[in-house]
């Protein structure tokens, strides 16, 4: 848990939680903030499994699970491959495309020029082509005369999407299993303070949509999921125009870490399988292994 990346207060959070959640289920649990002696003390600690509650770079971009492979240790969620590619969201559009998964247009373009011009035609997004919970996401209107001013901590190279309106929603995969479609309501855009802080969004499980986009969402988030080969749970982001019916469809991203807090989209899902939070955690544990 914890570690160096943008999304360090939510890992820490994730993994209090999920610390909680399998002592309840009867685990001996060991407690570590991922730090540059991470190697050793895992070594020192000989856990029988690491289970990965780290999100953002370092714990969600194959680097750690390269480093559990390494020292043979079993480990929760996707691989080494399956979570690079995942994390850098050009590469997953690319597989995505190759699946033919509906995507929104997009580029990768250097900071300094996306600062000077549009680089698409507004309205649309930039944000880092490799962080997650909604970190450094900036929308340019399609009103906007300006190009955004983006911060100095943005990367060198970021990504610019087109702007896709309409509804948030999202779809959990357990193992091999979609499990439903939730509708994400929020004041605004559905950002880092939306996700994680309570009463920043709601919520309605299952979505109230049509039969053939819910469908739609459990068979595009089953593809996306197997198409970057992730394991353990992942979780789909879908924009919806609902004016357009099936073609306003698009796929956001798959998270191969998704959050795990008292106001997360998965556990609330993996409700409606009827596995309580601690269940949840306690078959990520056992689904644990090398070689993913």
């Amino acid at each position: 848990m914890g570690g160096p990346s943008a999304e360090r207060e939510v890992s820490l959070s994730s993994g209090r939680e999920c610390a909680a959640a399998l002592k309840g289920e009867g685990y001996n649990v060991i407690e570590l903030d991922a730090g540059p002696d991470l190697s050793e003390r895992l070594q020192e600690i000989k856990p029988d499994v690491v289970f990965n509650a780290l999100h953002g770079r370092w714990g969600e971009d194959g680097c750690v699970q390269g480093l559990l492979e390494w020292l043979g240790i079993p480990y929760t969620h996707s691989g080494v491959l399956s979570s690079a590619l995942a994390m850098d969201k050009d590469r997953a559009k690319e597989m995505f495309r190759a699946s033919g998964l509906p995507v929104a247009e997009s580029v990768i373009a250097d900071r300094d020029e996306v600062k000077t011009r549009h680089v698409l035609a507004p309205p649309y997004v930039v944000k880092p082509n490799n962080e997650g919970s909604s970190v450094g996401i900036y929308i340019v209107h399609e009103a906007a005369n300006s190009p955004p001013q983006l911060e100095p901590t943005m990367p060198q190279q970021v990504m610019v999407e087109q702007y896709v309106p309409g509804r948030e929603l999202t779809t959990t995969v357990v193992g091999d299993k979609p499990v439903t479609v939730t509708e994400i309501f929020a004041d605004g855009w559905y950002d880092y303070e939306a996700k994680y802080s309570p009463g920043g969004s709601r919520h309605e499980v299952p979505a109230n949509i049509p039969q053939d986009i819910f469908d739609l969402c459990l068979d595009y988030a089953l593809r996306a999921h197997q198409a970057l080969g992730c394991r353990g749970a992942s979780r789909t982001d879908f924009r919806w125009d609902d004016s357009k019916g099936a073609d306003g469809l698009f796929l956001l991203e798959t998270n191969t870490q998704p959050g795990m807090t008292p106001t997360s989209l998965v556990p609330e899902q993996a409700g409606e399988l009827g596995m309580t939070f601690g269940q949840l955690c306690a078959w990520m544990v056992e689904d644990a292994s090398c070689n993913r």
